[in-house]
């Protein structure tokens, strides 16, 4: 039996394990996926050593650094650059955080899955359009890298991406990575992405669309909302990244304009889980499996 797994700190509270576990029973196959609590300081342990994970996910806090291990130490990291998967979606070019990682002869295989995740709970989930649109990003972290990333494909044609980030470090370590990025992307995110600060937000919202929170805020009942309700208005949807309940900034769009206007995360984390299913098992597409996902997921959270 082949294992798979998801690793992070803390991690108990995924539900991955639920998704992928009934994708293999669908499908027949003999294997399974686990939680795998890895502290920061036993990450590249775990990369390096543990060999009998035949692939594994990345959540918070790795995403970022697992990348850099791999590089460090292996010569032929894969999906630096764009490429597609399936017919209708695609790789971006890694914004320096990856989440899916595949053991192939020796080597490690990485992508990042978030981005065209995200893009189809967009599309399916929101029924948002961001072509011409603005939008605000509340994180940088490894999921909001791979929003912008995702944002900012050509083929979306977003007008213009504020981004808002209150851990400073994060900002430098996101605009010190992307200057090492082609000279076409550095050109494409000059372009699009503004910076800003919080006391720009009640301005710049006024611009925007699209919201979507990137941040933990939200993860847990006690927390409140990114943005103050106040602020939101009538032309604005909502895409809240945060998946294992209703956010109070989900619960303020809806109340405010209707549920149409706000969405959780679960459509991304069961697409994003889908698309690296496919990258592990040979000859499953991520049609296969993402209905089952999901209904698994939305199961989990009643």
């Amino acid at each position: 039996m082949d294992t798979y797994g998801v690793i992070g700190w803390p991690i108990k509270h995924s539900l991955s394990p639920a998704m992928h576990n009934a994708a293999f029973k669908a499908l027949g196959i003999d294997a399974e996926y686990k939680l795998f609590e890895v502290r920061p300081e036993e990450l590249e342990d775990f990369i390096l050593n543990k060999k009998e994970v035949a692939g594994f996910n990345i959540t918070i806090p790795h995403k970022i650094k697992a990348k850099e291990i791999i590089d460090n130490n292996f010569s032929v990291p894969v999906s630096k650059d764009a490429r597609l998967i399936g017919s209708d979606l695609y790789y971006v070019e890694l914004t320096g955080a990856i989440n899916t990682v595949k053991r192939n002869n020796g080597n490690l295989e990485y992508w990042n899955t978030d981005a065209p995740g995200f893009l189809r709970a967009l599309k399916e989930d929101l029924k948002f359009d961001a072509k011409n649109k603005n939008a605000l990003l509340i994180g940088c972290g490894g999921a909001g890298r791979a929003i912008i990333a995702a944002l900012s494909w050509k083929n979306i044609n977003l007008n213009k991406l504020y981004v808002y980030e209150l851990n400073r470090s994060q900002v430098d370590a996101a605009k010190k990575y992307f200057l090492t990025l082609s000279e076409e992307w550095r050109d494409i995110l000059e372009k699009k992405i503004e910076y800003i600060s919080l006391e720009q937000l009640p301005e710049k919202i006024k611009e925007c669309q699209l919201l979507v929170n990137a941040s933990p805020v939200g993860m847990e009942k006690e927390n409140s909302s990114p943005i103050d309700k106040k602020f939101l208005h009538k032309d604005l949807y909502v895409y809240d990244v945060v998946y294992n309940r209703e956010t109070q900034l989900v619960k303020d769009a809806r109340a405010l304009f209707g549920k149409e206007h706000a969405v959780d995360g679960r459509g991304m984390l069961a697409a994003q889980g889908a698309f690296s299913f496919s990258l592990w098992i040979n000859g499953v597409k991520p049609a296969d499996v993402v209905g089952v996902m999901r209904k698994e997921l939305d199961k989990a959270l009643l």
